[in-house]
Formats: C-alpha cells, sequence, structure tokens
C-alpha cells in the first residue's frame, strides 16, 4: 500500500457510535474478502458499463437500493451527481441506474488497474458522468468490517485542483434497511484508504455518494468478518 494516504473520517450521525474508523492496512484479518475490479481484461474509458448491476464473491452493487429515490444535485458547473433519498425496503436489495447511468469499469492510470466509476445522470459515454454516480453494495453475508480504496482528483481547465473537495458519503445499513450510521469523508487529492469496523459485526450493505467536482472512482474493495478461531 505504498503511497497510499490514510484520510480520518468524521461527521458521524447519531448512530455512528457503532462505527469505527480503521486503518485499511489493518483489515485484512477483519474483513478477509478482497475484491480487486480485475477479473475483466483491462480496457480504457469508457471501459464496460453494466446496466443490470454487478456482482462479486460475496456482495452485489447497483445504483442504489430498492425504496431510495435517486435526485441529481450540482456542485459546479459540470454534470450532476447522483443523490439518493429516502429509506431502503426490507430485505436489502439493490437496483440498477438506467441504462448507461449504472456503473462502469475502465483501466485507471493512478491505481494500475480497472476501478469502479459510479455513472452519473448524464450517463456513459459522457466524460461529465464518469465517477459521478451513487453506488450501493449489498454483501452476501453481514460484515464485521468494510473499506475501499478511492481516487479523487479534479483539475479544472487551468491545471490546478482549487476545486477539489474529495467529500464522499458512505451510508451504512442493516439487513432490514434500517441506517447504521452515516460518515463523511473528506479526501485528500490522488489515492485514500478507508475503513470502518461494526461494533455488532451486522453490516449487510452500504451507499457512496460523491460531492467531488471531477467525480470519484474506487478499487479494493474489502468485507466480511474475521475467521473463527479453533
Amino acid at each position: 500500500m505504498t503511497g497510499i494516504i490514510l484520510a480520518s473520517s468524521a461527521a458521524f450521525g447519531e448512530s455512528g457510535d457503532r462505527l469505527t474508523p480503521v486503518p485499511y492496512d489493518d483489515l485484512p484479518p477483519l474483513a478477509p474478502r478482497l475484491v480487486t475490479f480485475d477479473r475483466l481484461p483491462a480496457k480504457a474509458y469508457p471501459g464496460y458499463s453494466f446496466d443490470h448491476g454487478l456482482a462479486v464473491a460475496g456482495a452485489r452493487l447497483g445504483e442504489r437500493f430498492a425504496g431510495q429515490r435517486l435526485e441529481a444535485v450540482r456542485v459546479d458547473d459540470g454534470g450532476p451527481h447522483d443523490r439518493l433519498a429516502g429509506r431502503p425496503s426490507a430485505p436489502l436489495a439493490v437496483e440498477p441506474g438506467a441504462p448507461g447511468e449504472g456503473l462502469s469499469l475502465s483501466l485507471h492510470t493512478a491505481y494500475r488497474s480497472m476501478a469502479l466509476y459510479p455513472l452519473g445522470p448524464l450517463g456513459q459515454p459522457d466524460p461529465e458522468a464518469r465517477g459521478e454516480g451513487s453506488v450501493a453494495i449489498r454483501f452476501t453475508r453481514d460484515a464485521c468490517a468494510v473499506g475501499f480504496r478511492v481516487h479523487t482528483e479534479y483539475v479544472d481547465a487551468f491545471g490546478t485542483t482549487e476545486g477539489h473537495t474529495g467529500e464522499i458519503d458512505a451510508t451504512f445499513h442493516a439487513r432490514d434497511g434500517a441506517e447504521i450510521g452515516r460518515v463523511t469523508i473528506t479526501a485528500p487529492e490522488g489515492i485514500s484508504a478507508h475503513g470502518f469496523l461494526d461494533a455488532e459485526g451486522a453490516i449487510a450493505g452500504l451507499t457512496l455518494e460523491n460531492r467531488d467536482p471531477g467525480g470519484v472512482s474506487f478499487d479494493d474493495l474489502r468485507f466480511g468478518c474475521p475467521a473463527p478461531i479453533g
């Protein structure tokens, strides 16, 4: 994990005392499952688009959870970002986005591997859509800990990063759709890594939304519970 910046998380909601931020590098024994998004051959942007969600070992990914509404918010003069509203229905289930507005995978030069790009309302292949959408992840089994790497780096027309915000909302849910806690991450420019531990070991899913003007990408999703001893 050389060169990865571990950014602290803040702004926990009322139920956030269940969640504890942990260094991403400490996650392997706590969250042994790792999804790298590299199962498909490397492909440059616009890469692969998934209109029916994305299944990986131990989880399913989509745009939102059933019962949630999809809204749009503008953070600058560029493309709109997805914003989620409403409580997920029980039991927790993922919903895909509209065609071209769901999820995509493409080669990322900073990760040097394939990465997950949530697509915003403008849709694929508009560059203002890449990385500006929302992601919903439902785990097959409740997870004790979850972590991921994220790339945030907005460069404006003058080649500066003054508009960078790196704000990501991670909202954790139980199997019945109830909110476990919400964390607002202020990520630095470039790649950062984030991990969270649930005191009750019952993370059934989470959503990821962002307000970075250039959008974000995700890689190296970790989740699960420690292996039984004895």
